[in-house]
């Protein structure tokens, strides 16, 4: 029974607020197919009849519209309580799946709240008989939801790894070598397939993922600007990545890594909001993205400066 692993991010254009970056593993029979089709009696697509199935799609998708954020807390927070029990707090939800220093860097932000309880609304029942139609759907289908894991790099964070390595794509790919690392850990000796959204405008990535996996070879089997698949040799179990645009419309794995991601990536921009609108009255919330991000940066520099903090704490340089 192979592992399919998806992996994602959600903040990499945003000159405001952290990166974040997620891993979505499943436990598959060999035989499993479209993940979509074989769960399709508890989960749907957007675009779909909404007919009270869990939402699972690109992040984009999830979100769009009035109740955008409330599908996606939904489909997001049920997949974590289908692994383990439902996360109660921010803090918990981050001690559950972040690696590295990504809990230590965040609190070091001012604005950052382990506090935060999930979710947003306060009603857990929906969501425990979402988690319990979703877990006795992956049994029934004997799929495995393993431990998910995430990455977050804050602006003081990114700034340094900038100044590092003089390239925002190394940033992203830093978290990604990362989330390879830990979850290569899987359970058992199973064939591993790692599905990852294209990183930026990269059609090359044996670099990256070598040194991701420093005791194998790393093999290109295609590489170009559609898909590329690589395969480790010399590793102790089979070891496939395949790196492809709009994967998280592809594969059930990734659009549950982009959901993740921009979850976590909301509730982060939601809580940096709220700090600064508490020192800039009347301060319109940004979701930190070029264009606006520049408005609402000169808004809050005066109080930046006065409370002590550098424009490298709080501006992402690229």
């Amino acid at each position: 029974m192979p592992w399919l692993i998806g992996i994602d991010e959600a903040g990499y254009g945003p000159n405001l607020g952290p990166l974040v970056q997620a891993a979505v593993p499943i436990r598959v029979r060999d035989e499993a197919g479209d993940l979509w089709q074989v769960l399709a009696e508890h989960v749907r697509r957007a675009g779909g009849r909404d007919d009270g199935r869990l939402l699972i799609d690109d992040s984009k998708k999830v979100n769009a519209g009035a109740y955008g954020f409330s599908r996606l807390e939904r489909g997001t927070l049920t997949a974590l309580a289908g692994h383990l029990k439902l996360p109660t707090t921010l803090g918990e939800l981050l001690k559950r799946t972040a690696i590295g220093d990504s809990r230590a860097d965040l609190l070091r932000e001012a604005w950052f709240d382990v506090t935060l309880g999930l979710p947003s609304d306060g009603n857990c029942d929906p969501l425990h008989q979402s988690a319990k139609m979703l877990s006795q759907a992956l049994e029934k289908q004997r799929l495995l939801l393993g431990a998910v894991r995430t990455v977050v790099t804050p602006t003081p964070r990114f700034n340094s790894l900038l100044t590092k390595w003089g390239n925002k794509a190394v940033v992203l790919g830093a978290g990604v070598i990362a989330l390879l690392r830990e979850c290569r850990q899987m359970p058992g000796d199973e064939p591993i397939t790692f599905l990852i959204d294209k990183l930026g405008g990269r059609h090359y990535y044996a670099a990256v993922i070598q040194e991701a996996f420093p005791d194998g070879w790393c093999q290109a089997e295609r590489e170009g600007p559609e898909i590329c698949s690589y395969r480790i040799l010399g590793a102790d179990r089979v070891i496939r990545l395949v790196i492809q645009p709009r994967a998280d419309g592809t594969h059930l794995t990734v659009a549950l890594a982009s959901m993740l991601a921009k979850y976590l990536r909301q509730l982060f921009m939601r809580q940096f909001n709220a700090y600064w609108l508490t020192h800039v009255p009347g301060l319109v919330p940004t979701a930190g993205y070029p264009g606006d991000a520049g408005r609402y940066f000169a808004s809050i520099r005066p109080k930046v400066l006065e409370l002590g903090f550098t424009d490298d704490a709080i501006w992402r340089r690229k």
